[in-house]
């Protein structure tokens, strides 16, 4: 075994507890949020999506659940958009995660700092052959609805409601 190749910052960092990273609210100040930050990278999309998972799963809803896994595609696509098409150097993107059991709704939110790369109104066509393109085609399909939203003072906010 290798000792001394390594220095405490290369290590792993540990996760905080999913109930570290879930704000749990009672019903008269609204219903459970949750949020984060993450770096606009693919690895800041993919602890987006594990980020997604814990707090499904903090709510009640097991990762193997069918709305556990539908939050986690939609953050996923969401997220990779997020650091593909809004990226601005030096900026993070925002997960918002909103489970409103009256409604019987999930509310994902991921902003992000580009203000001129805005998605299409609806679903664009994708040829076949194309390598991706398809990501909002997904979010489309697994949420009730989706939109965007410009965000104050710069960049925007694209959103999924997926139902529990």
């Amino acid at each position: 075994m290798l000792t001394g190749t390594t220095a405490a910052e290369d290590e792993p960092r540990r996760s905080p507890a999913p109930s570290d990273l879930v704000t749990l609210t009672d019903e008269a100040a609204g219903p459970p949020t949750a949020t984060a930050q993450f770096t606009s990278s693919p690895r800041g999309a993919q602890l987006a999506r594990r980020f997604a998972v814990q707090c499904m799963e903090a709510w009640g809803h097991p990762p193997a659940a069918d709305v556990s896994c539908a939050i986690a595609l939609v953050v996923g696509e969401l997220a990779a958009n997020a650091v593909r098409h809004g990226r601005v150097p030096g900026r993070d993107f925002g997960l918002r995660l909103t489970l409103d059991e009256v409604a019987g709704l999930v509310r994902v939110e991921v902003a992000d700092a580009a203000t001129s790369k805005r998605p299409p109104l609806s679903t664009p066509p994708v040829p076949p052959e194309a390598e991706s393109g398809r990501g909002l085609l997904l979010v489309d399909v697994l949420a009730e609805r989706w939109g965007w939203e410009p965000r104050e003072p710069v960049g925007k906010t694209v959103w999924a409601e997926c139902t529990l």
